[in-house]
Formats: C-alpha cells, sequence, structure tokens
C-alpha cells in the first residue's frame, strides 16, 4: 500500500478512535478498550476492503460484517458514522433512550449493522449462516466476523468453527481480536484459548496472523484469505486494548468504564495531537 494511502486510513482510524471516546463519554458507559483495539480493522474493512454502499444499505450483494464481540458497538457505530451510514454527530447519543445507537447493535434501526449482536458466541454462528446463504444462492459476496479472544473460550464458536470448516465456507472470515484481556483479567488468567492459531487450524482453517495497527500487514493478511479456497479464514489480530490512547493501553479496568471529564478531555487531547501530525 502507497504511504499516501496508508496515511490517509491512519487519519480516519483516529477519527474512529475519537468517536469512540466520544461515545461512551457521553454514554457514562460502554466499552472503549475493545473498541478502540478494533479501529484499525474497522477502518480498513470500510474505507477499503468490502463491497458496501452506505446509500443504498441493504444492497444484495454487499459484503456483510458482524460484530461478534457486540458490546464493542462504539467502534462499529463510529465507522459506520465515519462511512456516512449516519451524522457523526450522533455518536453523542449512544445509550441514550430513543437513540437508535444503543449498547449492543441494532440491525432493525441502524443503517449498515447487518446483524443484530450481543451475548457473546453467536455473532460467529449468524456469520456462517450469512455465508452459507451466499453459496447456496451463488452470490459472490463475503462476511467477515469480529470475534474478542475472551469471546472465544464460549463453546458456540466452536461449534460454528466446526460447521464453517464441514460445509467449506471460503467466503467467510473470522477475525480475532487478539488483545489479551476480557473483563475478569488476562485471557491468560481467565480461561485461556491458545494457542488460538492451532486451535483454528485443527478446526479446519485457513490461519493467517497479522499486525492488527500496522495497515500495511492488514492488507497483506486481507489479500492472502482472498486467495483462499475450500475452507474458511481466521485472521488472529494482535492488538493493543485501548489503542491510542495512553492510560487506557492494556489496561483491563478500560474494558467496560466510561471516561471522565478529565480523562474525556485528555483523550481527546492526545487523538487530537495524532491527527494534527498525520496532518502536517
Amino acid at each position: 500500500m502507497l504511504s499516501p494511502q496508508v496515511k490517509e486510513l491512519q487519519k480516519i482510524a483516529c477519527k474512529v478512535r475519537m468517536g469512540i471516546i466520544e461515545g461512551v463519554y457521553n454514554a457514562k458507559s460502554g466499552h472503549p478498550g475493545g473498541s478502540l483495539s478494533i479501529a484499525d480493522l474497522l477502518t480498513y474493512l470500510y474505507f477499503v476492503k468490502m463491497k458496501i454502499d452506505p446509500q443504498n444499505p441493504k444492497m444484495e450483494d454487499r459484503d456483510r460484517l458482524v460484530l461478534s464481540k457486540g458490546h464493542c458497538a462504539p467502534g462499529l457505530y463510529s465507522a459506520l458514522a465515519q462511512r456516512g451510514y449516519f451524522p457523526v454527530d450522533e455518536l453523542k447519543t449512544l445509550r441514550h433512550i430513543g437513540s437508535r445507537l444503543q449498547g449492543h447493535p441494532d440491525m432493525k434501526h441502524i443503517p449498515g449493522v447487518d446483524m443484530s449482536s450481543g451475548s457473546l458466541g453467536q455473532g460467529i454462528s449468524a456469520a456462517c449462516g450469512m455465508a452459507l446463504s451466499g453459496k447456496l444462492s451463488n452470490q459472490s459476496y463475503r462476511v467477515y466476523a469480529i470475534l474478542g479472544d475472551g469471546e472465544i473460550e464460549e463453546g458456540q464458536v466452536w461449534e460454528a468453527a466446526m460447521f464453517a470448516a464441514h460445509k467449506k465456507l471460503d467466503n467467510l472470515v473470522a477475525i480475532v481480536d487478539s488483545n489479551g484481556l476480557q473483563i475478569d483479567g488476562t485471557v491468560a488468567e481467565v480461561n485461556s484459548p491458545e494457542p488460538i492459531t492451532d486451535k483454528f487450524a485443527s478446526f479446519g482453517f485457513h490461519v493467517i496472523t497479522m499486525d492488527a495497527h500496522d495497515f500495511n500487514d492488514i492488507e497483506r493478511a486481507f489479500a492472502e484469505a482472498e486467495q483462499v479456497t475450500g475452507k474458511p479464514v481466521a485472521i488472529i489480530q494482535k492488538s493493543v486494548k485501548g489503542k491510542g490512547v495512553s492510560f487506557m493501553e492494556n489496561q483491563v479496568s478500560w474494558h467496560g468504564s466510561a471516561p471522565n471529564k478529565e480523562q474525556y478531555e485528555q483523550a481527546m487531547a492526545e487523538l487530537n495531537a495524532a491527527l494534527t501530525q498525520l496532518n502536517a
């Protein structure tokens, strides 16, 4: 990828992170850590990889995205807003009564959301169904599902993985956000799913690893995924929970808590400084 394109994506990702902070601060609740760790991934998918049209969000042959770790909705909403599905200013209504931007994605009310999600483990199953439907109807769309590394401690994930490989769903890409932290601590302490790569490989997936915060590496991983036939793909992205906000990085306490006014101002100052540097 040429450096001007990388810089443009870095700017968008920075704005996506600002939207995440804006949302959870105004909601006084939410999940900033795991939203920030997938901001670069969401930026790449919505601005480079996926075949979509914000003016026609229900386009039949669009690529689909399922946020299986649905609590990271602030990240998805911010990416959708940046892409033009709804006004960026609406992010401030996150989790408010009467807002369509609730704590988990809602496909019935939010343009661009392909699947309502929340209970961990269910999103990947829905994504398998979408992928199978595409196969049965001879459609060319691809389905992307984003899971958390804590989420894959759920048994349903592995039932879905078994199904995906059995049905040879090569139009499915599961991306595991491996940031090493979950609500109660490190994944290693709680119920380690490692080795994640070996597990998905043993279930019949083509497995790729990537740096979640390097757009060139993200591009490499998805280019490889597109060449795979006859089996589903699992991309294991090594990420930093809270990425982009210094005091949130690698801190489990920011899994599900919102910044106060002082923390909000510090976070936005850091992100604005990063954006200014990218614009220089």
